[in-house]
């Protein structure tokens, strides 16, 4: 059994960062906040270090947005770059996890709850945040096992 962990998961994306957080047993990924960007990193990043703190969090989970083929691109660099940069501000450890297709699936489930597209916008960053978090929430128990 992995040890329990609280975890924040980040979203990057280009005008919003969706923010989920585990359990503190390290189990269940629940979506938090939404952080708009503004346009100054080094302030979105000092928000992020706020909520580390506000959650106790342990470890920052960054999405790494690899391409289908599992291939890091432009956007997986930038990810892993901003990852590299926050990792100075949070005081916890900050590692990155495949994020592909969580906001697909994020936003799946939200149209099946019936939300209307304008509300979908506004949480379906944290969602994917949420989906990435659990994923590697599991990825990480199935790895102990092996161990």
């Amino acid at each position: 059994m992995p040890e329990p962990v609280r975890a924040l998961g980040v979203d990057l994306g280009s005008k919003r960062i969706g923010i989920a957080v585990s359990d503190r047993s390290g189990t269940i990924a629940s979506p938090l906040t939404v952080v708009q960007r503004s346009g100054n990193r080094g302030a979105d990043h000092r928000r992020i270090a706020l909520l580390v703190a506000e959650e106790e969090a342990e470890i920052v989970v960054v999405g790494l947005p690899l391409n289908m083929n599992g291939s890091a691109g432009p956007a997986a660099r930038a990810a892993v770059a901003e990852a590299e940069a926050l990792a100075t501000v949070v005081g916890v450890p900050v590692t990155t996890f495949d994020e592909r297709r969580t906001t697909v699936t994020a936003d799946q489930a939200l149209m099946a709850f019936k939300m209307k597209a304008d509300a979908r916008r506004r949480v379906v960053d944290k969602v994917a945040a949420a989906v990435m978090l659990q994923n590697w929430l599991e990825a990480r128990g199935a790895h102990r096992w092996d161990d």
